[in-house]
């Protein structure tokens, strides 16, 4: 008998078409994941899981299904994953890492460019009918050309985001747990510095650091009070890893000069005051959405789990302890 595989969202015909190749797949066809109680009437006698990064994967979802082989998310970041229970049953869990790199480094440098130019004011403005004729000062921006990013995070979207820069004649600061080669710094004109300098010396600051117990609130309150009242926050990383409520208070006391926001600490609610606000660009945790970015994400996904039914450790195990105990 096949092995049985719940797939969560919608997919590509053709990456179905794969997995039918070696599973049985159950399908919920919607860009949404099923009710809660449908998503667990569907897991009975599944042994992979293909889900994405709003999927609940928590404790007592494993601890209920503990015959899984494999959790297999079509996202890089696994922060809704209990990733510890799952390695006590002996679950592979796998991610997608890369394949989104230059989606989201895309996403993350249109949302400087429109922030700093207020193109989503200007194309309101215009939808509106208020365009009458020429105003010398009309929804003045800030120039992109020759300004500093400072990017927070400097693994592949970080570098992704630098090399984009590079075009713009930025100077690029970032920080990272530790510096990258020579080598990519002369590639990237790019220089490693503490935090608090590169907050002080950035016109925009841009977000590329995973979600974890360390990297919640990584920007609260006394961080953002360290930016220019002419900087730019742009966040495509997770939403956490910002304190939001402080990021709120800065806007509204003109601490920083906007935001550009792909994600939300509570998403996908976004609170009232960030909707009401003409210095914030707001996106739907939207950073990899490309047709062709999302088709080789599920993918991938799909390989981690025919991989793990040809009994081989798939290619982007999170977990391989599982393998070596």
């Amino acid at each position: 008998m096949k092995p049985q595989v719940f797939v969560t969202r919608k997919i590509p015909e053709s990456i179905l078409t794969l997995l039918r190749k070696v599973c049985e797949v159950e399908y919920f066809p919607a860009d949404d994941h099923p009710p809660p109680n449908e998503f667990l009437s569907h897991m009975e006698n599944k042994q992979a899981i293909l889900c994405c990064s709003a999927d609940p994967i928590d404790a007592a979802f494993l601890s209920a299904h503990s015959q899984l082989k494999i959790v297999a998310t079509r996202a890089v970041g696994y922060d809704n994953i209990d990733v510890g229970t799952a390695t006590r049953y002996g679950i592979a869990v796998t991610n997608t890492p890369g394949v989104l790199t230059e989606a989201t480094a895309d996403c993350a440098f249109g949302l400087l460019i429109a922030i700093a130019r207020r193109i989503v004011e200007s194309d309101i403005y215009v939808r509106e009918k208020r365009w009458d004729r020429l105003r010398i000062a009309l929804l003045l921006g800030s120039d992109v050309g020759g300004r500093t990013l400072g990017i927070i995070g400097m693994g592949r979207i970080g570098q992704a985001v630098a090399r984009r820069a590079l075009g713009f004649g930025m100077n690029v600061l970032y920080h990272n747990r530790s510096q990258v080669k020579p080598a990519i710094e002369q590639s990237l004109n790019a220089t490693w510095c503490e935090l608090p300098d590169l907050l002080r010396q950035s016109d925009f600051v841009s977000l590329h650091i995973p979600l974890t117990a360390d990297t919640k609130h990584f920007l609260g309150q006394k961080e953002l009070g360290m930016m220019s009242s002419n900087a730019f926050l742009i966040n495509t990383a997770r939403g956490p890893v910002v304190d939001e409520q402080a990021l709120i208070q800065s806007l509204e006391k003109g601490e920083i000069a906007g935001a550009a926001l792909d994600v939300f600490e509570f998403e996908p609610a976004v609170p009232q005051e960030l909707l009401n606000m003409k210095n914030v660009i707001l996106q739907p945790h939207n950073g990899s959405g490309s047709v062709q970015t999302r088709t080789r994400m599920a993918c991938m996904a799909a390989e981690n789990i025919l991989a793990v039914f040809e009994n081989a450790p798939p290619p982007n195990l999170l977990n391989p302890e599982i393998y070596t105990r």
